[in-house]
């Protein structure tokens, strides 16, 4: 049930910190994820992939994606959380949504938005593989230079060890919309 329409809805305080230059333009984002879609489509040929997106970041991302795989897709979406309204991971990975699609026997490609850590990507792994894919690859538009990496097949950009906002990437579940990558100033400590 929403707010009456006399009332604005509530919403969180405004992240204290700025947005600053953009590390990936708009430009630069379209050329690699037409090229990840090029991947993907000439190793799934014959085998329709199921996208698994990790909301709420990956689904700008998970939705140009899909548009540029020349192949008929079937999408899911996850929600899990281990930062909640903090710019600090809690270390503790939570499932706020499952999947509502079956993977047994599937080609799972789990879209991710950024792989920090990799505490988050590495516990979907383990979950998603236990429940017995026919195949299963990562796709992360981001990857921390710093983030444990290997097994990831499809990776967009390598990005420094900053806070980034923009085409999903949020701080407190604002800049999602911001058309490129930006660094994100979180302010003093």
């Amino acid at each position: 049930m929403g707010s009456p329409p006399d009332q604005p809805a509530a919403r969180l305080p405004l992240p204290p910190g700025s947005v600053g230059r953009a590390i990936i333009t708009t430009e630069q984002l379209r050329a690699r994820v037409a090229e990840i879609g090029a991947e993907i489509t000439a190793d799934y040929q014959g085998r329709p992939p199921l996208l698994v997106g990790v909301l709420k970041g990956a689904f700008v991302f998970m939705s140009d994606l899909a548009r540029a795989i020349d192949l008929p897709v079937e999408f899911d979406f996850m929600a899990v959380s281990s930062y909640g309204y903090s710019t600090e991971s809690s270390g503790v990975v939570r499932i706020i949504k499952d999947l509502e699609t079956d993977v047994r026997g599937r080609h799972v490609v789990l879209v991710e938005d950024i792989v920090d850590s990799g505490l988050t990507t590495g516990y979907l792994v383990e979950l998603l593989r236990a429940r017995g894919p026919a195949s299963f690859e990562i796709c992360a538009l981001l990857v921390r230079e710093d983030a444990r990496s290997d097994g990831i097949r499809y990776v967009g950009f390598s990005v420094p060890a900053d806070w980034l906002v923009g085409y999903g990437l949020d701080v407190a579940e604002r800049y999602r919309e911001l058309p490129s990558v930006h660094l994100f100033d979180v302010g003093p400590s």
